[in-house]
C-alpha cells in the first residue's frame, strides 16, 4: 500500500493527491502535521533514500534555520528525533510503497508508482503515436 505523507495546506500535496486518485492508486494518506511520524516511519523514509538527508530534509525550512547549523554533526537517532518534534524539516510531499520513495512532487517521476501493466501499456501507445 501506498503511504503519502502531506501537510494540509501544501500544493505539491494536493498536486500528488489528486495525481493518485486520477490514476485509481490507492493509498493512505498522513498529514505529518497533526498526526507525528513514528521512529520506524522516519526510519523507513531515509532507508529508501537514494542520497540520505539531502533528499529529504529541507534546508529552506524554518526549522533547519532555527536549530540547524551542521546537519553533519548530528546523530541519526538524534534527527529522528528532532524530525518526529518538528515535521516541517522536511520536504513534501513523501510517497513510498515500501520498495521505492519519491520527495516532492513531480509528474514525470511519480509515473513510477503505476502498476508496471499500465506503464507498459502507455509505453507502446507512445511509440505507436510516436511513429505515426
Amino acid at each position: 500500500m501506498l503511504t503519502l505523507y502531506v501537510k494540509q495546506a501544501c500544493t505539491s500535496c494536493r498536486k500528488a493527491k489528486i495525481w493518485l486518485q486520477e490514476n485509481d492508486i490507492p493509498f493512505v494518506e498522513r498529514n505529518i502535521f497533526s498526526e507525528s511520524l513514528t521512529l520506524s516511519e522516519i526510519k523507513e523514509i531515509f532507508r529508501l533514500t537514494d542520497n540520505g538527508t539531502e533528499e529529504i530534509i529541507s534546508t529552506r525550512s524554518k526549522e533547519f534555520h532555527r536549530y540547524i547549523t551542521d546537519l553533519d554533526q548530528w546523530q541519526i537517532k538524534d534527527l529522528y528525533n528532532f524530525i518526529q518534534e518538528n515535521p516541517g524539516i522536511l520536504k513534501r510531499p513523501i510517497i513510498h510503497d515500501g520498495k521505492r520513495l519519491m520527495v516532492g512532487y513531480n509528474s514525470s517521476q511519480i509515473r513510477r508508482f503505476l502498476p508496471k501493466s499500465v506503464r507498459t501499456l502507455q509505453l507502446h501507445e507512445a511509440q505507436k503515436v510516436s511513429v505515426s
